[in-house]
């Protein structure tokens, strides 16, 4: 897995953990809204655009600190199919603006269809996004994110996506 993307999620959910949370209780569990989402991308395989990528998640209506829990799920048009859960953390939680950036780190399992071998059925999906919400209702974002397995096989080679994905808000 790119790194980056791992340890930039804990740099900022750790450090907005720090400095909103601890004073009182740094994972205590709190509210967040929760969310159905839609995307769709095109997906890469080492730098080639090898196809369409649908992806729907869910996120909890809780928080632990800055990160809320998340699951989602994802099939190409090669029938290659991810699901996984983790955590996820948005600017929308210390910021009043529509405009928001948010950061996940979702373990899961990928299933390959017709596409690349992965060379590891656990993938670790990072993803990084930005976006502007519409009040109580919903949202548009941009997201790109890598999967890979963390360099728990030789084979490691990647995936990467990018999409738009539209949100709905459940509450």
């Amino acid at each position: 897995m790119d790194s980056r993307f791992a340890v930039f999620f804990f740099m900022v959910g750790w450090s907005d953990t720090y400095l909103n949370d601890c004073p009182t209780d740094c994972l205590q569990q709190t509210q967040a809204p929760e969310r159905v989402h839609v995307q769709y991308g095109d997906t890469y395989f080492q730098e080639d655009v090898i196809g369409d990528e649908y992806f729907v998640s869910y996120d909890l209506p809780k928080r632990y600190g800055a990160v809320q829990p998340t699951v989602g799920a994802s099939l190409t048009n090669d029938n290659d199919l991810w699901i996984g859960a983790g955590g996820k953390w948005s600017s929308e939680r210390i910021s009043d603006s529509p405009i928001f950036i948010e950061l996940s780190l979702m373990p899961g399992f990928y299933v390959q269809g017709d596409g690349p071998d992965l060379g590891f059925p656990v993938q670790w999906r990072g993803s990084l996004g930005a976006g502007v919400n519409f009040g109580d209702t919903g949202s548009l974002s941009v997201v790109f994110d890598h999967r890979s397995n963390a360099n728990a096989s030789e084979v490691n080679p990647g995936i990467e996506t990018l999409g738009i994905r539209l949100s709905y808000q459940l509450d």
